[in-house]
């Protein structure tokens, strides 16, 4: 199905590109990313003359200190910011912007599609490894760093998905991601929860990964695969092949592709362990165990 070009009126698209070229320009620049963020939200939450008041100040409620000091990324805390292995340094500025996407998400502007689509994809740029030409990404979308995603060109992914690159996440071209869908790169032990192993995980050119879907970490989805609506994935996923099930498994070949898709019998390769992304904890790290669970097994009778 084809779909016709939208555009917003003359003001209106005046207005949002002065905004987004303003915002592009800062992240770009040599300012403290911090500080853009907090501009930028303070102005899209309308709470201006509140902030200026506070600075200068001013009487504020302890709630309304709470909501003026959030805005600044270096005062909030996110899941991934426990993850022990990650790269630091990395995620300190990715953390800034995750905050600005997921802030933004939360005003009534992101459901202003036109603005929203090219304000997410202008984030993308700054945030992911590498974002392609003519990226589309809905609401909701979420994900561990960002800084480990590479995206190819004409890819859409749809509302609420989560993009795990607490690994390495990579996207090809002309990709389409469903609603509620979930892409891994991390698993966890089957005897410690709290050991932690990361993946290269692979989406490939033209593939469709359809509605409240899961890919495990370290899979690779095939080019121009399907994979049917709340299916789980544990093995790779063929080339041209649509797989559907929990777990999944191929169920047809694409019509026209039967020449150069391997046979529907094909059980689908499990290379996980080829895409492990080793990594080292530093000896002086500060680590605990959420769960505190006694991790031996019962005596052998």
């Amino acid at each position: 199905m084809t779909k016709r070009h939208v555009s917003l009126p003359a003001d209106a698209e005046e207005g949002l590109q002065a905004f987004l070229d303003e915002v592009d320009d800062r992240l770009s620049g040599p300012e403290d990313t911090c500080e853009v963020v907090r501009d930028v939200l303070v102005d899209l939450y309308g709470d201006r003359e509140a902030w200026e008041r506070w600075r200068a100040g001013g009487d504020v409620s302890p709630a309304e200190r709470v909501r003026l000091q959030g805005y600044d990324p270096c005062n909030s805390t996110l899941e991934s910011e426990y993850y022990a292995e990650k790269d630091e340094e990395r995620f300190r500025r990715s953390k800034h912007l995750q905050w600005l996407w997921r802030q933004f998400d939360a005003t009534p502007m992101a459901d202003n599609v036109e603005f929203a689509l090219r304000f997410r994809s202008m984030l993308a740029n700054h945030l992911f490894e590498e974002a392609g030409e003519n990226l589309r990404i809905f609401k909701g979308v979420t994900f561990s760093y960002g800084h480990n995603i590479s995206v190819g060109d004409n890819t859409v992914i749809h509302d609420d998905v989560h993009l795990d690159d607490r690994g390495k996440l990579t996207i090809g071209d002309r990709v389409s991601i469903s609603d509620d869908a979930h892409v891994y790169s991390h698993d966890h032990d089957v005897i410690d929860q709290t050991e932690v192993h990361n993946f290269h995980t692979i989406v490939e050119d033209d593939a469709r990964i359809t509605y409240d879907s899961m890919i495990r970490a370290g899979v690779r989805v095939g080019e121009n695969s399907i994979v049917g609506a709340k299916s789980i994935v544990q093995r790779d996923v063929p080339a041209h092949h649509v797989v559907a099930g929990t777990p999944a498994k191929s169920i047809a070949v694409k019509p026209g592709y039967e020449s150069v898709a391997e046979p529907i019998d094909a059980e689908g390769i499990d290379n996980r362990a080829g895409r492990e992304i080793p990594y080292e904890l530093p000896d002086d790290i500060d680590v605990f165990d959420e769960f505190g669970r006694d991790l031996a097994p019962p005596d052998a009778e």
